[in-house]
């Protein structure tokens, strides 16, 4: 076993993991009404091929990826679309967002699928493959996996290719499960992955708290020089940075990415959906969900995209009493939901009913007493108290000097915080000020461009137009003759304002003397 490179700071956390890995992963229900997302990915939204009225097989493209990160969206089941409107979706920010409402109609036909011969095709035909299937991170960050899988935008060549299995938030244990029941589809994933990455080396971490899912893997992973290493139970270790530092000891740049490093990073749910979309030609119309907290039969669930999440609370047996609040995610880095009708997403990861015991009452902030235990647990290495300061009075610049950007919001530092404040929430303010604040920016000097592309072409069709006035009215050509009298005028009055006048000489011109002869000849004197 290689040596482990332990991050700063962290947390030991209470688990709740036994809850829902009991059990196998139940296949979920099919909706009379699916609601599916054009915006499931970071990156450009889906541009919608399909209006109300249209019929849809199942894993048809219903949107399109537009751009380079993008991801495209399919139809998971077969209906009619009744709508492509705007609906609730599950997002911090509690907005809607464009969706294409699919009536099912229970018989699950599918499209003509086929299988991509990775080996034998361009490495771009197969990225092309996985982006048309949608293939995005499903750890939670939704990055379409076909730019992640594109080594041509690195100077560097790839070190190490990391498969992350630790699932370290409390409550969810979908990865878990998927990697006891699929580890022979992960490992199908990965040898996808290898291919077109090139590593020099696989790694496969696995925090401690798992010993059956890391047997399993470890298991499919025989004769591959694929190498499992368990890592200590301790949050967030499946953080990427952590991650990456714990297994190679590597440090991500501040404002840098892993492969900066000659490192990649993947989460086990998404090789297994690169397995589904090259070995079986099945774009991503599902994922495996973990339902726990205040339900009666906690457990995970493979379920359609785009299905509500009273459908997966009600085939877990109903709510129990005492839930105050749905988040999607776990207690430390999710988000609460105001309702239970939103749909699955590609980052719907889990569903936590959470009671007291997964979220303690909140308590009134009071003023930092400057303890300095939120520096302690930050594994970011970063100055929470300072983020802080500056995020509450406003001083973006100065939060960005202390690397507000990061900071990865796993909420360390406001668990341990004794004055109970929202530490986590003054970050994301200032995070999203600051992008509203560059969005201006842009907008302003588009805005400058624009009035000054205006100006200049203003005055280039102003002197184009000119240009072809004088084209269109040459000068008149003058006759030889009156071109001469002309010529002359100015000669002739001249010589006239000159002249004296008749009779009278120049007062300044002396008289020449004359004699007259007898003869009566004039001669000179």
């Amino acid at each position: 076993m290689s040596a482990l490179f332990p991050f700063h700071g962290g947390l030991k956390t209470v688990r709740h993991k036994i809850e829902s890995n009991q059990g196998s992963i139940l296949a979920g229900p099919l909706p009379r009404q699916l609601t599916v997302p054009l915006r499931q990915h970071i990156g450009a939204i889906a541009k919608p091929l399909v209006q109300a009225g249209d019929r849809v097989l199942k894993g048809q493209m219903i949107g399109q990826a537009d751009g380079y990160i993008s991801a495209a969206v399919h139809a998971p089941s077969s209906g009619m679309v009744t709508a492509v409107e705007s609906r609730p979706v599950p997002h911090p920010s509690g907005l809607p967002d464009a969706c294409v409402i699919i009536d099912t109609d229970g018989e699950e036909r599918w499209i003509e699928r086929q299988a991509v011969d990775y080996r034998r095709l361009h490495s771009s035909e197969v990225r092309g493959a996985l982006r048309n299937a949608g293939v995005v991170g499903l750890g939670g960050a939704v990055f379409p996996s076909a730019v992640k899988l594109n080594p041509g935008g690195h100077d560097k060549s790839l070190d190490t290719l990391i498969l992350n299995g630790a699932e370290c938030e409390p409550w969810i244990t979908c990865d878990d499960r998927l990697m006891r029941e699929r580890a022979a589809g992960i490992v199908a994933g990965l040898h996808v992955m290898v291919h077109l990455l090139e590593p020099r080396e696989v790694l496969i971490g696995i925090e401690d708290d798992k010993p059956d899912a890391a047997a399993a893997m470890t298991a499919a992973c025989a004769g591959t020089g694929y190498q499992v290493r368990v890592v200590p139970t301790r949050y967030p270790s499946g953080s990427v940075k952590q991650l990456v530092h714990l297994l190679t000891g590597k440090e991500i740049p501040f404002d840098g990415l892993p492969a900066d490093i000659g490192v990649q990073c993947f989460n086990v749910a998404t090789a297994h959906a690169v397995h589904r979309a090259i070995d079986f030609g099945e774009p991503v119309l599902s994922r495996v969900v973990t339902v726990t907290g205040q339900v009666a039969q906690p457990g995970n669930v493979e379920v359609l995209l785009g299905t509500p999440f009273a459908a997966l609370v009600e085939l877990c047996g109903g709510y129990w009493d005492g839930v105050e609040r749905l988040i999607m995610g776990g207690p430390m880095m999710g988000f609460a939901l105001h309702d239970d009708g939103v749909p699955v997403t590609k980052a719907t990861n889990c569903i936590l009913a959470a009671g007291a015991e997964a979220l303690p009452p909140e308590q009134p902030p009071m003023p930092c007493i400057r303890c300095g235990a939120c520096v302690e647990v930050c594994p970011a290495n970063l100055l929470p108290q300072q983020l802080y300061w500056h995020a509450r009075a406003k001083e973006f610049d100065k939060a960005q000097d202390y690397h507000l950007f990061s900071c990865i919001e796993c909420g360390c530092c406001s668990t341990v915080c004794p004055s109970h404040i929202p530490l986590v929430q003054f970050y994301r303010y200032a995070k999203n000020e600051i992008w509203a604040q560059e969005k201006e920016k842009q907008k302003a000097e588009l805005a400058r461009q624009r009035h000054q592309a205006r100006l200049e072409r203003l005055e280039r069709e102003q002197k184009e137009r000119e240009a072809k006035l004088r084209q269109k009215t040459p000068p008149r050509p003058v006759p030889a003759a009156k071109a001469l009298e002309v010529d002359q005028l100015p000669i002739e009055a001249a010589v006239a304002r000159a002249r004296p006048e008749r009779g009278a000489a120049p007062v300044d011109e002396p008289q020449p003397s004359v004699a007259v002869t007898a003869d009566g000849a004039e001669r000179d004197g």
